[in-house]
């Protein structure tokens, strides 16, 4: 398996100590938030544009959109589970700052940038506060489209909690939860949906790191193909039948979909190049996720009329590569973006000692601070408190 060597971040940035990285985890995660940031092109700006062309392009992007939906939160909240396991059986005083502190400062900090950026853009296709009653229900019960952030926090805080019940009760409680969010048998407003449907998968990260590890190392093409083939049929056979709402589907999908997004990322890492870009971008997911959107806000009120009042030739060419550029795009100003911004605490929680360091650190992903993971099997996270990273 592809590792890659770097030094942990401690606060310190005088003495770094080296630290074997997995690569896959960063290839998923860089693969998960282009994916994100194609969904909300997808829906936000290309499907908002007034097409005059006869061909099924602007449809077919569409459905392509919703047919990753099982892959890639579920796989985003996977890695983030299985980066946290090891925390989890820390003592607050050590974990509460990096692990629930921050990730709240993030979502109140970036909810308010979002608010007062997309208020100039009241046509956006986003939900987004329009008085201080809204902004309180979206910073507490109805989180916004920066509900990761929100999840984040609450996942490890409901995961520390209760490490020491048996694993299998709480995989239980989270997939009844999910199944019933899904099957829309629960009130859902703004994105309260992805938070009840997603601690499943983060969960499955914490205790399930050892099938975790063993599906990346055991990652085979053939494999890929046995579990992928059967997979993208049984999709297209929920989407076609409408069955997205039946109790249960959702979540076996999405079970299914994290088993082939960690094959996919971990045969990926046999292409040291392509591996690499990918997982560059893993690596700074946060500025990516955080910033994107307001960007998207931007384009779209650009490019809407025009490109709505080109002709149909023009219209088939912009329709076939729109998504693709400005995916390319966004995700090159965002990583422009945190280079400008003080990543100090723009990206972090700032820091209680303010004369740690004299430059600015480089913003850090949502899981940073857990470069390695022992491998345990599946059981309450607790029993490895012991053991040291290999």
């Amino acid at each position: 398996m592809a590792y890659r060597t770097e030094g942990s971040f401690s606060g310190d940035l005088r003495d770094p100590a080296p630290v074997e990285r997995l690569l896959w985890p960063d290839v998923a995660k860089g693969v998960c938030i282009v994916l994100v940031v194609l969904w909300h092109v997808i829906m936000k700006q290309y499907l908002q544009i007034d097409w005059k062309i006869s061909t099924p392009l602007p449809g077919a992007w569409g459905a392509a959109g919703e047919l990753l939906l099982p892959l890639r939160m579920p796989l985003f909240f996977a890695i983030s589970g299985f980066f946290a396991a090891r925390a989890v059986n820390r003592p607050w005083r050590t974990v509460a700052r990096s692990r629930v502190a921050k990730f709240f400062y993030l979502y109140v900090l970036w909810l308010s940038v979002h608010t007062v950026v997309l208020s100039f853009f009241p046509g956006f296709a986003t939900e987004h506060a329009g008085s201080v009653l809204e902004f309180v229900a979206q910073l507490t019960i109805t989180p916004t489209n920066l509900w990761y952030l929100f999840a984040l926090a609450v996942y490890f805080v409901i995961a520390k909690l209760s490490r020491r019940l048996p694993f299998w009760i709480m995989l239980a409680a989270a997939f009844a939860l999910s199944a019933t969010a899904s099957a829309g048998l629960v009130a859902v407003p703004g994105d309260r949906g992805g938070l009840y449907q997603n601690l499943l998968f983060f969960l499955v990260g914490i205790y399930g790191t050892a099938l975790v590890k063993r599906v990346a190392v055991e990652a085979s093409w053939p494999r890929l193909a046995l579990v992928g083939v059967p997979y993208l049929g049984v999709l297209v056979a929920v989407e076609h039948f409408d069955l997205k709402t039946t109790f249960g589907v959702w979540p076996v999908l999405s079970l299914v979909a994290i088993v082939l997004g960690v094959t996919a990322a971990a045969l990926v890492t046999r292409w040291e190049k392509p591996a690499n870009a990918i997982a560059s971008i893993g690596r700074r997911t946060l500025p990516i996720y955080v910033i994107h959107l307001p960007l998207v806000a931007v384009l779209n009120a650009v490019l809407h009329d025009p490109l709505s009042s080109l002709g149909p030739a023009a219209q088939l060419a912009v329709a076939v590569v729109d998504p693709i550029v400005l995916v390319a795009v966004l995700v090159a100003l965002c990583l422009l973006l945190q280079r400008i911004l003080p990543s100090a605490w723009v990206f972090d929680l700032p820091s209680r000692r303010a004369k740690e360091s004299r430059r600015t650190p480089e913003p850090r992903d949502f899981n940073a601070s857990e470069q390695t993971m022992p491998l345990y099997p599946l059981r309450r996270p607790e029993v490895v408190s012991g053991m040291r990273p290999r």
